[in-house]
């Protein structure tokens, strides 16, 4: 059967989009014909299947910190081009790129009904986010096998075309595997005919993971790792205590760049600074999209228990409260972020001498 070449719309950052590196972070959208940076690559990949017929390109900073706003002009932007396939990235690593690969593929298959690619590393924020939402085709960490990435975002994208076209929906017949196109699981349910019942295969697989034999579940669970629980304080009286807290908190200006979804950075702030005497909430900022901050605006004591815990300092309770405080925006960042913030807050009170923490969350 033949087909029209497709129209492609890339989605790029302002650095493989050649706008510049996090000088232009805060760069707003712009769009060029053609395809631009990684979309030769993409171009190259596509062949006479489709044409790359424009780019649009914006910079990290600004499309986190106005997402709503951000893919509403991103839309606004792509649509006139009437796409019949749209690819983001990749992002691999990077945070910010992959929220933003994330809200503008949602969009644009939400609003256009077309398929919409990405590629991010599984560490990346953006995948957990938006996996159930988008195609996220897996990556490596870094721009290092760049055409390799791309090629699997192109082989799924083609795919999805052809199957929007052949597919049976009842039976599934036609939607891409996970397995052989190298995505994320996105929690989809298809159906597949088999010779064997349910409970054959239950045993079968059983019979071969007691042999030590490779076998393919058919249901994949999370896996969480066990953490075991540390050993009780015991005595408060001679502890020194540090406060963290995933709410968001920080200084007026967002200095420390958190995001306000998937941050996969922390800060620590020395209390006696952060919390003068004399202070207002508009020394203070929460940048966090999972909850309204107005009543910890209010008093960031709400969030973050600096006067209770001055007060079991004063009273003999614990020996000391920790001098800094440490903050975090914890929205719907990755296990494995999570995993490896703790880990660098854990080194950093482990080696001032705190006995113990207290952790404050929304």
């Amino acid at each position: 059967m033949n087909f029209k070449k497709l129209r492609v719309v890339h989605y790029l950052n302002q650095f493989f989009g050649q706008v510049g590196g996090e000088d232009k972070a805060n760069f707003n959208f712009l769009v060029k014909e053609g395809p631009v940076g990684p979309g030769m690559g993409l171009q190259r990949l596509l062949g006479e299947k489709g044409e790359v017929s424009a780019t649009v390109i914006c910079g990290d900073n600004y499309f986190a910190e106005n997402l709503e706003k951000a893919v509403q002009e991103a839309i606004e932007l792509v649509t006139p081009y009437e796409p019949d396939l749209f690819f983001a990235g990749p992002a691999f690593e990077a945070g910010r790129y992959g929220m933003s690969c994330g809200a503008i593929c949602k969009i644009v298959h939400e609003r256009l009904g077309i398929p919409a690619i990405t590629g991010m590393y599984i560490e990346n924020p953006g995948v957990d986010l938006y996996r159930r939402y988008v195609y996220i085709c897996k990556t490596g960490r870094s721009a290092a096998k760049m055409l390799q990435d791309l090629e699997h975002m192109v082989d799924l994208g083609l795919k999805l075309i052809v199957g929007s076209r052949e597919s049976n929906f009842v039976s599934g017949e036609g939607i891409a595997s996970p397995t052989d196109y190298e995505f994320f699981p996105r929690g989809i349910l298809r159906n597949q005919y088999t010779n064997k019942t349910a409970s054959e295969r239950g045993i079968d697989m059983l019979l071969a993971k007691i042999k030590c034999e490779p076998f393919q579940t058919e249901a994949e669970v999370p896996k969480f790792a066990a953490i075991k629980p540390p050993a009780p304080i015991k005595n408060l009286n001679s502890s020194e205590i540090a406060l963290i807290s995933d709410g968001g908190l920080t200084r007026r200006g967002n200095p420390d760049e958190f995001n306000g979804r998937g941050d996969n950075s922390w800060a620590a702030y020395e209390i006696k600074s952060f919390f003068p005497k004399e202070s207002s909430a508009s020394e203070h900022e929460i940048v966090h999209t999972g909850y309204s901050p107005v009543h910890v605006m209010e008093d960031t004591n709400r969030l973050v228990p600096i006067d209770v815990m001055q007060e079991l300092e004063g009273e003999g309770v614990i020996k000391k409260l920790h001098p800094f405080f440490y903050s975090t925006s914890g929205n719907a960042a990755s296990q494995e972020c999570c995993e490896s913030m703790g880990r660098e807050i854990g080194e950093e009170i482990k080696n001032r001498g705190v006995d113990a923490a207290i952790l404050t969350s929304t």
